[in-house]
């Protein structure tokens, strides 16, 4: 099923799962990755990639979309329902707009047209990497009568499930790791959504307006995602 070969340059002592049926496109990723010292663990399709994932647990996934067995989307949806959050990277084929935009909706972080170049491809690895590392010990956090669990992807307010998106996770995970710091709007953007396709920053205002639905009590006047005006936003516990 998965493998793994030796390391070619310094270890970063990271380990990064690439799951993707074109053999030659396999090996060339996990040759350039090892060459930047990341450990390579592979699999050739979806079933193969969610065995490889419970098995590593790598620090980071590549995902192609068009696999046979279980596609990408499919083994990207069952990833996030299965609450892991391993940051996930989507190879798509350049014309499938939708699949792009589904897959970021399904909970991946990042996305990749084919053919793409490798000194892209490995930029991307390494942003999306010290993102999540600058953000991993915002694993919980609770606020007035709101829980929320971040790794198990499980929201509580007044002892109720909150059904929030995989995109309101990040969002709010990002705010509360910059708790009292404004963040702008395209700071958002770059981080949590990580491309370039939305036209506007109005995307940004609507994931709020909807994230302060669900976890504010009084939306017209929210007390803990506040709204810096010309600038951003910023969260208050």
């Amino acid at each position: 099923m998965s493998q793994s070969f030796p390391i070619a340059g310094p270890t970063t002592g990271l380990t990064i799962g690439v799951i993707e049926d074109d053999e030659s496109v396999r090996r060339s990723l996990q040759l350039n990755l090892e060459l930047e010292g990341y450990a390579v663990v592979t699999a050739c399709d979806g079933e193969e990639g969610l065995d490889l994932v419970r098995e590593h647990a790598p620090d980071l996934l590549i995902l192609d979309v068009m696999m046979p067995k279980k596609d990408g989307l499919q083994t990207c949806k069952e990833l996030r329902t299965q609450g892991v959050s391993t940051p996930l990277i989507l190879l798509t084929a350049r014309s499938a707009e939708v699949d792009k935009v589904l897959g970021l909706e399904l909970g991946a972080d990042d996305y990749l047209a084919k053919p793409f170049g490798m000194r892209e491809l490995v930029a991307r690895v390494k942003a999306l990497l010290r993102r999540t590392q600058e953000s991993a010990e915002v694993d919980r956090v609770e606020f007035d009568d709101v829980v929320v669990d971040f790794r198990a992807y499980k929201a509580e307010r007044d002892q109720e499930p909150v059904e929030l998106s995989a995109r309101e996770y990040r969002l709010l995970r990002y705010l509360v790791a910059k708790n009292g710091s404004v963040v702008t709007r395209d700071e958002l953007l770059d981080e949590v959504w990580g491309y370039n396709s939305y036209p506007s920053t109005r995307t940004v205002d609507n994931h709020i307006a909807r994230l302060r639905q669900k976890i504010e009590r009084d939306v017209a006047q929210p007390r803990h995602i506040i709204t810096v005006h010309g600038v951003g936003y910023k969260f208050v516990a």
